[in-house]
Order: C-alpha cells, then structure tokens, then sequence
C-alpha cells in the first residue's frame, strides 16, 4: 500500500513543483517514503517530519487548489508508515488535486485516475481499497470520500 499512495502522490506533484519549485518538502516526503519501502529502516521523527513538512507547503499554498492538494498527497503517503490507513490520504489528495487542475474535466480525469490507480494495486486488496475510495458527482461538483466503516 505505502508503495502505491507513494506512485499516487507522485503522479499529482507536478502541479505543486510547477507552482513552488524551490520548495522540496514534497518531493522529500516522497523520497522518504521511498527510502523506508525500500530498505525496511523505519524512523518515526523522519516519517513525521517528512510528513508534517509536505503538510506544512500545503498550508502556505492553500490559495492554489492543485498544489495545495499535491503537497497534501505526499504528506499522506509518506504517513502510510505510520498508519497503513494513511494510504488512502494519497489517492484521497492526488483525486482533489486532478479535479482541481482542470475543473471542466474532472469527471473524466478521475474515472481515468481512479483506472489507473486500481491497475496499481495488487489484485487481492484492489476491490477494497478502491470501494472505500469515492467519487461522487453531487449537481455539478465532484466530492470526494475515504469510507471508514468497520474494518477501517
């Protein structure tokens, strides 16, 4: 799971390094994810920082939808450390920052993300991450949903 909201999170970064490209506490977050799937060394005050910092560019660039939800991605994902829950915080994020980038498309872009992001996933967990993941077209908006129910 860490290794897809990690690929989830990434996919969606362009609209932040666009925006801020000195800012690399994303893209750290990434990398930091990256390095625990990688070799198994886990260290929470890393996790957390790299976490907390993605969050925090988030926050200072809220004012653009798509970076803002970019950054949020990388900050989830690389939590997944954490909590495997948080995993579902990349897709979440990636969702919101693709429907933000091109509003008149979202509907389109989103059915073609959340493809893809099934196609990621090992086949045995696929059904039931992507049946807690929602997309709902409420009037003319889209919102989007973790469902946390029994078993979350």
């Amino acid at each position: 799971m860490a290794v897809w909201a990690i690929e989830c999170a990434e996919r969606v970064l362009p609209l932040f390094e666009t925006i801020c490209p000195h800012d690399d506490r994303p893209r750290n977050a990434i990398e930091i994810g990256r390095e625990w799937v990688r070799t198994g060394a886990f260290s929470m005050p890393v996790i957390r920082r790299a976490s907390l910092s993605a969050h925090a560019a988030a926050r200072e660039i809220r004012e653009n939808a798509p970076a803002c939800f970019a950054a949020h991605a990388a900050g989830q994902a690389v939590a997944t450390a954490h909590v495997s829950q948080h995993a579902y915080g990349g897709a979440y994020y990636a969702y919101k920052a693709i429907a933000a980038a091109d509003p008149a498309n979202a509907e389109a872009n989103i059915a073609r993300e959340r493809e893809w992001q099934s196609a990621h996933l090992p086949e045995h967990l696929r059904r039931e991450i992507m049946s807690r993941l929602i997309a709902e077209k409420r009037g003319n908006k889209l919102f989007f949903t973790v469902r946390k129910d029994e078993g979350f």
